[in-house]
């Protein structure tokens, strides 16, 4: 009855979305005059000239792209209280990073208007795009199994809270959400995850769920919690109706195959979203296509930056309409919350431009360059799919770094990897890696030579539960926070091999 209904409410925005193919650029420069001319009197605004921008080459010579030390005395600021900083009025709730590249935290500025046409726009253009591939779907006439953080007061102001984006999604949810949807609110938003996941499992156990979302990772701890309490073989047995996941945060290809043998159901399905602390940016329009289609009207304007000139000291800072297909970008976004020409730390590449759409590659320092062999994760994910599908091998979670120089002088990448199901043969599995990465990555063959740069890959089996435990030593246990797939350097491999 509620899908019915739904189907009706979503037409009109299903049409909206056909603009997406041939009107992206008109769609973000509307965008882009919007976003500088409501921040037009603020601090940022007033300092930069926002008033003059009329074309994107106006914007463009504003100032630089920036990181977020550019921006943190801004934020600080707004999170002491101050309006109109980087954005009309007073911004209460931020969004903590996960902070995998430092020990130090990052607060994205969540925006009241941010909310509602970025983050809550994307969930729902999720459900349009769904119901448009899916005309049978009964998806709102169950519960929704939402995952989300926690959140703690942001110093002493009033109502202003920081935590996980998603703890923020769940606090100012639209009340009838909340009638759809499982756990409740308050076990939503507890912050041990040890206790969360079983009082989640053990309240979803008793809904008629048909649809989930969250991080594949954290989804599957719970729902292997739900098959420990319910005895069950496939999760179909506890929700027969269940038929999609809204996945994002993380690479899915690591836990695909787990998936696969936990639901069996031929109805299931899979829908991948690009949805982050700083915005809501894509979303899997097709299920036959892994490209996501760039979400162009919301309140997001984008830039790229080739990633072969992000070190360089004046790079290449591109529009939408200037990119090409098949090469790597660092995408920088402006945003109805007040990041400004920021950095956000994905990488892209785009594999069509009619409409524009894309795949997450990596990090822009999530990758391993220590001898020249650009190692990105996209590559790493391939290789690794390769490498299982070959040896009948599930990886859970792993991480990567360069061995610069051993006892007897040889350089390697080591790997740290905690199958979910063993390989028949690890010696197969390692070359298997190596041989797929050579042939995904010229440069990495390049270094492979004849063994004479690089010898062959090392991978360390990893014990059960090791990653877990990492983060938890660390205090990210849950949410939103992420392994650190690949690395330049060693930090994060020495600290995990220490409690191998």
């Amino acid at each position: 009855m509620i899908t019915s209904i739904a189907r009706l409410v979503f037409k009109p925005r299903q049409k909206a979305l056909e603009r997406y193919k041939d009107e992206a650029e008109a769609l973000q420069m509307q965008t882009l005059l919007r976003l500088t001319q409501q921040a037009r009197n603020t601090d940022w605004g007033v300092l930069h000239g926002y008033h003059r921008v009329a074309t994107y080459e106006d914007f463009a010579a504003t100032g630089p792209v920036n990181t977020y030390e550019e921006l943190k005395g801004y934020i600080d600021r707004m999170r002491q209280g101050e309006a109109d900083i980087l954005w009309p009025g007073r911004v209460k709730w931020y969004a903590k990073s996960s902070g995998t590249t430092n020990d130090k935290s990052k607060f994205i500025p969540v925006s009241a208007q941010g909310l509602k046409d970025t983050h809550y726009a994307g969930g729902q253009d999720a459900v349009a795009w769904y119901l448009r591939n899916n005309p049978r779907s009964r998806i709102l006439d169950g519960r929704a199994l939402i995952l989300g953080g926690s959140h703690a007061p942001n110093y002493n102001q009033k109502d202003s809270l920081v935590g996980d984006l998603s703890a923020i999604l769940i606090e100012n949810i639209h009340p009838l959400v909340n009638l759809v949807r499982v756990p409740k609110k308050e076990t939503a938003l507890l912050s041990d995850f040890e206790v969360k996941r079983d009082r989640i499992a053990r309240e979803a156990m008793k809904r008629d769920v048909t649809n989930l979302s969250g991080v594949p990772s954290w989804m599957l701890s719970v729902l292997n919690r739900v098959m420990e309490l319910s005895g069950k073989e496939h999760l179909e047995e506890v929700w027969p109706n269940l038929e999609v996941f809204f996945h994002g945060g993380v690479a899915f290809t690591p836990y695909r195959e787990q998936y696969k043998r936990l639901i069996t159901s031929p109805r299931m399905h899979y829908m991948e979203t690009y949805n982050a602390s700083e915005g809501f940016f894509g979303l899997q329009d097709d299920p036959s296509d892994p490209a996501m289609s760039l979400m162009v009207d919301y309140g997001v304007f984008y830039e790229f930056i080739p990633m072969d000139e992000l070190e360089s000291e004046h790079p290449t800072v591109l529009p939408l309409w200037g990119v090409q297909t098949g090469r790597n970008y660092a995408m920088v976004i402006s945003t109805s919350s007040g990041l400004w020409r920021y950095m956000i730390g994905d990488t892209v590449r785009f594999t069509s431009t009619r409409p524009y759409k894309f795949i997450i590659t990596g990090r822009t320092k999530f990758f391993i360059n220590a001898f020249g062999e650009e190692l990105i994760v996209d590559n790493a994910e391939k290789g690794l799919e390769q490498a299982c599908q070959a040896t009948g091998a599930d990886v859970r979670e792993y991480t990567a770094a360069p061995v610069f120089m051993d006892a007897q002088g040889k350089c390697r990448h080591q790997w740290l990897i905690e199958f979910a199901r063993p390989p028949r043969d690890l010696a197969a599995f390692a070359r298997i890696l190596d041989e797929s990465l050579q042939h995904i990555n010229s440069d990495y063959e390049a270094k492979r030579y004849k063994d004479i740069t690089l010898q062959p890959l090392e991978i360390v089996v990893a014990r059960q539960g090791l990653f877990d435990d990492w983060l938890k030593q660390k205090g990210k246990l849950g949410g939103q926070h992420k392994i650190p797939r690949l690395s330049n350097q060693r930090q994060f491999i020495e600290e995990m091999l220490l409690l191998n």
